[in-house]
């Protein structure tokens, strides 16, 4: 692993590069070492596949963390600090958006909603803390104007929409959301 780049403004969030060692037989990468991660347990690792103008998220674990590894193509990164609407200190959600090329790392500490949108065919690789049973993934509608991600426009979709899923599609907002989680009806 290379050394980790621009700095975030979220606490525990971190982007870095792969390094590739690349000839005429091809590349290799190496995509993670404890050492680099002393603080992070993982215990799956995952591959997503995306067409262009997809979108996943945005999505929130309170008990997981993830590392997002840019595998091919692009994507829109979008990462929304929800901490502060969940601990009752009364802060609000913060925003953080980058844009991600092949090699290209972001670790997600839990407690961050993250979703991405495909800008072109996109392989990500991510490992997580806890193995996927559904329990502890939540979401909020990836457009929610109190949120306001600056999404990039998509001239290649249909409709200049992101193609998302039918549970990203109906995702409350995220006042709802926290009323919920508050309520423990999540």
């Amino acid at each position: 692993m290379s050394p980790e780049r621009g700095a975030s403004t979220l606490e525990g969030v971190r982007y870095g590069t792969i390094e590739r060692h690349q000839d005429d037989r091809g590349s290799f990468r190496e995509l993670w070492r404890a050492r680099t991660f002393p603080t992070e347990s993982f215990v799956q690792a995952n591959l997503s596949t995306s067409a262009p103008g997809v979108l996943r998220g945005l999505h929130l674990h309170r008990r997981q963390g993830d590392l997002w590894i840019v595998a091919g193509g692009r994507a829109f990164v979008a990462l929304v600090d929800v901490r502060p609407l969940l601990d009752g200190t009364g802060g609000s959600a913060i925003v953080e958006t980058r844009e991600l090329d092949v090699d290209d790392w972001v670790l997600i500490p839990s407690g961050v909603a993250h979703g991405f949108l495909a800008l072109d065919p996109l392989d990500l690789i991510y490992l997580v803390t806890n193995e996927y049973d559904g329990s502890d993934e939540v979401g909020f509608t990836w457009d929610d104007p109190a949120v306001a991600v600056p999404w990039p426009t998509l001239p290649g979709t249909p409709d200049g929409r992101p193609i998302t899923s039918a549970r990203d599609a109906t995702n409350p907002s995220l006042d709802e959301l926290v009323v919920r989680l508050r309520d423990g009806v999540v």
